[in-house]
């Protein structure tokens, strides 16, 4: 007679049950650290800056009329200029993927959230100039000048002596497909280093 196999109730936990299960067996077993430690460094350390472009692209190209129309114009706060709504849109569909890119600076991933922001100004730079009816018709300086904005960001996070070195790394992987946009990030680097030498005085 064959023993039936257990039932295996951690494959009917959600996300946030797995992670409390979590807690709990490194609360008991303190030996297990380390080992968790390195597993979730390699998690957080995974980073594909196509994957991250693919993304980006999606989210921002993908806002179109609809979501536009139900945002501006009349609301009961006031009137939205379709412009305005737009920028709100487009900032938000990215907002989740810059957060995780400080997230993973914070938790000492320095290359992954570099990769990060090579992949958010790959995927900005790729939907740059679509010719769109949703927001990025109302946004047309949006891809550009967020992009700007993610390098100054990540770079803003970094001991002042070190941005110039990480601006150096992150503009060295998108150089090939970012010659529009050379120069700008090269004045984000650069003011980075400003924003460093006025700190000194």
């Amino acid at each position: 007679m064959t023993r039936k196999k257990a039932k295996d109730t951690l494959e009917h936990l959600g996300a946030e049950e797995r992670a409390q299960v979590l807690h709990e067996l490194l609360k008991r077993h303190r030996d297990l650290r380390g080992e968790a430690n390195e597993i979730a460094k390699s998690l957080i350390d995974d980073v594909s800056v196509d994957a991250i472009a693919e993304e980006i692209a999606y989210l921002v190209g993908s806002i179109g009329v609809e979501e536009l129309s139900g945002r501006a114009g009349k609301q009961s706060w006031g009137y939205v200029e379709p412009s305005e709504a737009a920028w709100q849109l487009l900032e938000e569909s990215i907002e989740d993927i810059r957060t995780d890119m400080k997230r993973r600076f914070e938790a000492g991933m320095k290359p992954a959230a570099e990769k990060i922001c090579q992949g958010i100004v790959l995927g900005l730079q790729e939907v740059d100039g679509t010719n769109s009816d949703g927001a990025l018709g109302w946004a047309p300086d949006f891809p550009a000048e967020s992009a700007a904005w993610s390098l100054s960001v990540l770079l803003g996070l970094y001991p002042q002596g070190q941005r110039r070195a990480a601006g150096k790394r992150i503009i060295c992987g998108v150089e090939e497909h970012t010659d529009d946009w050379l120069e700008m990030l090269e004045r984000v680097v650069n003011e980075a280093v400003k924003k460093k030498q006025r700190g000194r005085r």
